[in-house]
């Protein structure tokens, strides 16, 4: 049977808890103290040696769980493990249960026969009772582990107040328990100002249940043996407001809670047909009705006898959905922005919380639950605890909990996803729509949509409006039993819909949309044409993109070429790299795409923050950052590359396409790559395949020494591309994952701007052109910096081209070259934002 023992400053508290919990149990359970000391004018205190006493003398097999009060209590316990040996060791757990009813509920459990891990579930669960009735929330779950076992390991706390506009929203969250998870030590939050349960750190279901807001007090418990390193960093992300300082664009969830539209609508009697609803992305949308559902899952519940085999057949499905989720991130990062591509980040992070994980695991384990049934069970658990918060953005969050534990639960069951395949335009009606479909949705087959659920500050409503999707949610279920072909209109602007709308309202409607059309129309032609600065001087506007889909959204955007096209998609969510052929089909794809337009095609850029599981890196980097990645990686997988360059090259011909290589640190490099090319091109010449052999090679400028050597690669490239995205943090030496430091990386920071203009100006000597394709160029705000510096071209996501071409026309260029100059000149980035958004120059 498990044993307990009981640690206090206080003989007397822990004798009365010991007596407390004895009579509950009759005294069936073996149970020791160790608290007070020998000091008669002082005997509050604890004595290692008292414990390791107390635990020898109901040592047993079952294991024994140690409660304690607090300080140096812990302390205490954690050196007793030292007097025992390695084979009772590790059967003795520290417990961070409360002392009182801890004891009564672990007793009880070890009572009724339960194992060790039990009967710390229930010591943990021992408040849930007690908060309930007090109307405290509390996860349905464990929400905190046993501590540290290890004797040597520290612990360290520190207080918080929080200052985000919206706390610890999604992203934060997310922020959050990615910095803690670099630790060794253990993370736990509590919400002072709410008098919340303390929670696991490292897990974003627990972390973001907490409801923080701004203004609230936490405090942050960091055991282990990194303790406080981890809590520096942890308190780096608060000093740092989670990296949403004032110069930045409102993030994601920052839009959540802004009414998508400005102008309050008039009230006005319904018409016929008319279905009230909410405004959640304005625009108007007339067209039948196509209805979308995803595939129902009927999950089988059944005893398993095999737990191992059964919880890897989960592990498996669990790494699948992150592949999946993992290519829709970087799909949605061009689609959809950055911003709100952060999102599935937050979906990662929750297929890998321990609490969740945990649980579905003691449901096979030891419940000998299927897979199936198991998560689902857990999955709805935590999809009604967000359900019953107070707090009603949180309460949105259930449609990203369902969405991920739907993606999970169709690969357990071998179910093909639900696509929605348009052949002509139409309004998808739904009962709803998660994040993951709407992130797939094509603007130009979805004109509309009209849900019977959802609300504007969902995650789904928030990508409709930057699809530029005309929405509109809460509409009457009797638009779900329409037939598929009706015509229907919707008023994103006016939370509105109508059914076969009479002719008046159809005429209404049409002019509205008329009207609307025609500015999206004279916005479009004004993109369609050249950036030239006031006077006189072009820039060309390039696209970054990464699918046949952007491609054609560029176009239509106004994008003059593509600057950067990340081969990566082609690799991603597969298990072995795209053949020859398949490459060849997409590139040439995408060059009938732009016609005559330029296409710089990047090669395989993977390492770093863009790992491939099936190309294995071998030994895990301690910065992959600074290790096997761009070129370095293509140039010891020679297959891979010179596959990339066939595709490359048979694509170009009758076509504008460049080549250009990542990660450029020397001239040897550069020379290996064309030795390659070269290699290549002699072959397909033997073969008698045709390619442009004039098509030009450049590189990406991402790190110091190609600026430094900027002279010499310009001698043997025909362009430079500039990523200032990789450039800031090698410049700074700040990782730009990492949360602590990555305040330092910031491309408007002095000294990148200085490697900015190093660049060029070698460039320039050398008669070679150069673009920049980070995200500092999607800033309408640094325009004239970038302008100023001499930049060629600039290439940006598709979606801020009409933008970045506005603020071009309303610039001259020796006023850029000006504002370039005294940015140079300043001491910060944040002195240069300054510069730049109070034009003070």
């Amino acid at each position: 049977m498990v044993g307990i023992v009981i640690v206090s400053h206080s003989k007397q508290l822990a004798l009365g808890v010991r007596e407390l919990a004895a009579q509950m149990v009759q005294g069936q359970v073996p149970m020791a103290v160790a608290a007070g000391i020998e000091d008669p004018e002082n005997p509050l205190g604890t004595d290692p040696m008292q414990v390791y006493e107390a635990i020898a003398s109901i040592f047993s097999d079952d294991g024994v769980l140690v409660l304690m009060d607090l300080g140096s209590a812990l302390m205490s316990a954690e050196m007793a493990l030292e007097f025992l040996p390695p084979e009772q060791r590790e059967k003795v757990y520290l417990c961070e249960a409360p002392l009182v009813e801890g004891a009564l509920a672990a007793v009880v459990a070890a009572a009724a026969g339960m194992n060790i891990q039990q009967v710390m579930a229930e010591a943990r669960g021992a408040l849930v009772a007690k908060a309930t009735q007090l109307g405290i929330g509390v996860v349905p779950q464990p929400v905190v582990n046993e501590l540290s076992t290890n004797p040597e390991s520290p612990k360290g706390e520190i207080r918080l107040t929080v200052n985000n506009r919206l706390g610890l929203h999604a992203r934060p969250a997310a922020q959050f328990v990615a910095t803690g998870a670099r630790f060794q030590s253990q993370i736990l939050v509590q919400n002072l100002t709410l008098k919340s349960l303390t929670v696991r750190g490292d897990s974003i279901n627990s972390v973001t249940t907490l409801g923080v807001r701004q203004g609230h007090e936490l405090v942050i418990t960091a055991i282990g043996v990194d303790a406080e390193t981890a809590l520096a960093a942890l308190q780096a992300l608060f000093i740092n407001n989670f990296g949403e300082g004032d110069h930045l664009r409102p993030t994601v969830d920052d839009r959540a809670l802004e009414s998508p539209l400005a102008v309050p609508q008039p009230v006005t009697p319904p018409t016929p047909g008319e279905l009230a609803g909410i405004a959640a992305s304005p625009g108007i949308a007339i067209a039948t009705v196509v209805h979308y559902q995803s595939t129902p899952i009927v999950i089988p519940q059944y005893h398993i006898e095999n737990v191992e085999l059964e919880w890897q057949r989960l592990r498996t499905a669990i790494q699948t959905a992150q592949h999946e989720i993992q290519t829709l991130l970087f799909e949605a990062s061009i689609q959809i922005g950055d911003a709100e591509a952060a999102i599935f980040d937050a979906h990662l992070l929750f297929l890998e919380d321990p609490v969740l994980l945990e649980a579905v695991q003691v449901r096979i384990v030891e419940q000998h639950q299927n897979a199936e049934a198991a998560w689902q069970a857990v999955v709805d658990e935590v999809a009604n605890f967000y359900r019953i918060l107070e707090d009603s953005y949180l309460q949105e969050r259930v449609d990203d909990v369902v969405d991920v534990g739907q993606r999970v639960l169709r690969l357990l069951m071998g179910n093909a996803p639900t696509n929605l395949q348009l052949s002509t335009p139409a309004i998808v009606v739904a009962a709803d729509l998660t994040p993951s479909d709407t992130a797939r949705l094509d603007p130009t087959k979805v004109l509309g949509i009209c849900l019977t659920n959802g609300s504007a500050t969902s995650h789904s409503a928030i990508i409709a409006r930057t699809l530029g999707i005309p929405t509109v949610l809460g509409v009457d279920d009797q638009v779900l039993g329409l037939a598929s072909g009706t015509l229907m209109a919707v008023d994103g602007e006016t939370g509105k819909a109508w059914v076969e709308p009479e002719a008046d309202t159809l005429n209404v409607l049409l002019a509205k949309r008329q009207a609307w059309q025609t500015a999206q129309h004279a916005a479009r032609i004004q993109a369609d044409q050249p950036a030239i600065t006031s006077d006189g001087q072009q820039i060309r506007v390039f696209a970054n993109i990464g699918s046949i889909a952007d491609a054609k959204v560029a176009v239509a955007a106004g994008a003059e070429g593509v600057g950067l096209l990340r081969t990566e998609f082609l690799y991603l969510n597969r298990t072995s790299p795209p053949g020859e052929e398949e490459q060849l089909a997409i590139y040439q794809a995408i060059a009938q795409v732009l016609d005559t337009r330029p296409l710089i095609i990047r090669t395989l850029d993977v390492g770093g923050d863009k790992p491939l599981p099936y190309l294995k890196i071998g030994v895990l980097e301690a910065n992959p950052f600074l290790g096997w990645r761009g070129i370095r990686f293509c140039l010891d997988h020679l297959d891979l590359f010179k596959t990339q360059l066939r595709a490359i090259l048979r694509a170009s011909m009758g076509h504008k396409i460049k080549v250009m290589w990542p990660m450029i640190a020397t001239v040897t490099e550069v020379r290996a790559a064309k030795a390659i090319l070269g290699e290549v091109q002699a072959e397909l010449c033997q073969a008698g395949i045709p390619f442009d052999q004039t098509m030009e090679v450049g590189v990406m400028i991402e790190v110091p020494s190609a600026v430094a050597i900027a002279d010499q690669l310009a001698a043997e490239v025909d362009f430079f591309s500039i990523g200032t995205n990789d450039l800031s943090q090698y410049v700074m030496a700040g990782d730009r994952t990492n949360p602590r430091v990555a305040a330092l990386v910031d491309a408007l920071h002095p000294a990148v701007l200085r490697m900015v203009q190093r660049t060029v100006r070698a460039a320039h000597t050398a008669g070679i052109e150069v673009g920049l394709c980070g995200e500092i160029a999607a800033d309408p705000s640094a325009a004239p910096i970038l302008l100023g510096l001499g930049l060629d071209e600039l290439s940006v996501n598709p979606q801020t081209i009409p933008i970045l071409k506005q603020a071009i026309a309303q610039l001259t260029l020796t006023r850029a070259t000006a504002i370039a100059a005294s940015a140079l000149q300043q001491d910060s980035a944040a002195q240069v934002r300054e510069l730049v958004s109070n034009k003070i120059y």
